[in-house]
């Protein structure tokens, strides 16, 4: 089922090089949730983004966890259920280590990368298939997150129309040469209210493979107020087109504080 393919795509490392060094695409305590739309199924799939600060490793680090689903009858039909977690490095922003694991009916998957910026190397592990195996994945020039935290860190961005900047893009364990593109700005109403929204493209223009190479197309929309938020993504097929739909917000913890803690007249 093509929904649990656009899903899974969320997944894939992207690196994106716009910024040096890049700021971190959530700050703790703040979640997005999205409800995926495919052809007539408004409902197909979920995807939840949350961000977290984590001391288990005795010192302080940024969590992302990204957990996407099939839903309702798309469910039914086609069960497809992942989570990824990506650590981060607060003060530079690096990306330390990620952690994917899927389930599409009776089919798994379970990979995790580790980044050695000393070497510039990144180890790579498909647990349920070692031959996959990559001990010195060597690391081009950039730094690594996530697609669908890529897409929404160029949120921190301060783009315009007709602005682009470069990405390189982890698709598994093969880079792909991106060029995000500031399209244009255009107001879209969603369940959240109405935005003035700059629309955001990643294109492969050298040498385009996988996705790119077959004409898919992927869009972010993201509004143009004080929050920057990301209303909107598309991924659009040959096939058909999977339109993601921000639905929920929380802001970030250090904003909930200060609304709490504020003076009462």
């Amino acid at each position: 089922m093509k929904i649990r393919l656009v899903l899974s795509l969320m997944l894939f490392p992207l690196a994106a090089v716009c910024a040096s060094p890049p700021p971190l695409a959530l700050s703790p305590g703040e979640a997005f949730t999205y409800r995926v739309g495919w052809g007539i199924f408004g409902g197909a799939g979920e995807i939840k983004i949350s961000a977290h600060k984590d001391t288990s490793a005795g010192s302080s680090r940024f969590r992302l966890v990204t957990t996407t689903a099939t839903r309702g009858l798309i469910h039914l039909l086609y069960p497809f259920t992942a989570v990824a977690e990506s650590i981060f490095d607060p003060h530079n922003g690096r990306l330390l280590s990620t952690h994917a694991i899927s389930a599409a009916g009776r089919q798994h998957t379970e990979a995790s990368m580790v980044f050695d910026y000393v070497h510039a190397t990144a180890s790579y592990v498909d647990r349920l298939h070692p031959e996959r195996n990559r001990s010195a994945l060597v690391i081009p020039s950039g730094h690594p997150a996530d697609l669908i935290t890529s897409l929404i860190q160029a949120r921190t961005y301060a783009l315009k129309p007709g602005d682009t900047c470069q990405a390189l893009a982890l698709f598994d364990d093969e880079f792909y040469a991106l060029t995000i593109v500031a399209d244009h700005y255009e107001k879209i109403h969603t369940s959240l209210g109405d935005f003035e929204t700059l629309v955001l493209i990643p294109r492969m223009e050298k040498d385009p493979k996988g996705m790119f190479k077959h004409g898919a197309e992927v869009r972010v929309w993201i509004t143009q107020d004080s929050r920057h938020l990301p209303v909107q993504l598309e991924v659009k097929f040959k096939f058909g087109t999977a339109i993601a739909h921000l639905t929920d917000y929380t802001p970030p913890a250090a904003t909930v504080l200060a609304l709490n803690t504020r003076p009462r007249s």
